[in-house]
């Protein structure tokens, strides 16, 4: 007896089944034009992502760039005391290029990020005997020369060019308004002093003119300051 052949029907199944699979290969797969097209596309998203990046990154140096203080202002006459206990005036900065924050050791993140960025200043200013950092509490209540030592610790301050200066609260109010940062309304209970501007970092020439401020959360800003040192010490020889 003859095995019983596969029907045309099973045949014709089998056919389309093949040519369906194929078909669906096919479908699956992309065409060199599809190929092309994807890589351009890709190639063309890298490129606006890379264009974004440097955007954002010109954008956060001319972010911590130089500005005029609010106003003129000079710096004056304050009797003051650095973490060490020992009293500090206006006559052992005089001279002095002079780079000048505002901190509270009770303060969140920001108040440290800017703390980051003059620790920056310090190690690049290392070999500059004209320049001081100066930190003005705004919270002298807290902040005393014991707990002020403690904080400065934690940015390797060096006593010799970084002070960390408290005080009277009349007197230290009377030095940052008048010298550096206005206070503000708004602020009262948020800030200590109500001063607003407190993330700012500023400079003051030999002559205690104070003429640059910077934003002191910004990445660039210590580059930027020491650059601005620089440019006024060319422009302003000391005699």
């Amino acid at each position: 007896m003859k095995p019983s052949s596969p029907s045309l029907e099973g045949g014709a199944s089998a056919s389309g089944s093949g040519r369906t699979s194929e078909g669906e290969a096919s479908g699956a797969g992309l065409t060199r034009r599809e190929v092309v097209t994807t890589l351009a596309l890709g190639l063309g998203l890298a490129a606006l992502a890379g264009a974004i990046a440097l955007l954002t990154s010109k954008h956060e140096a001319a972010a911590g760039t130089a500005s005029k203080p609010d106003r003129p202002r000079q710096l004056v006459e304050f009797n003051l005391v650095e973490r060490s206990g020992r009293p500090v005036g206006l006559a052992e900065l005089t001279g002095k290029y002079l780079v000048v924050d505002f901190v509270f050791t009770g303060c969140s993140l920001s108040c440290r990020a800017v703390n980051d960025r003059m620790e920056e200043i310090q190690r690049l200013v290392a070999g500059a005997g004209d320049v001081r950092l100066v930190s003005l509490t705004v919270d002298p209540r807290s902040d005393t020369p014991a707990v002020l030592a403690r904080f400065a610790e934690g940015y390797h301050a060096d006593a010799d060019r970084w002070l960390f200066l408290t005080g009277d609260k009349t007197e230290l109010y009377r030095l940052i308004e008048t010298s550096f940062i206005a206070k503000s309304p708004e602020l009262e209970g948020l800030i200590p002093g109500g001063f607003a501007s407190t993330d700012r970092i500023m400079l003051v020439d030999p002559k205690g003119n104070v003429f640059a401020s910077f934003n002191g959360l910004s990445r660039y800003a210590a580059a930027n300051v020491t650059a601005e040192i620089d440019k006024h010490r060319k422009a302003h020889p000391q005699k």
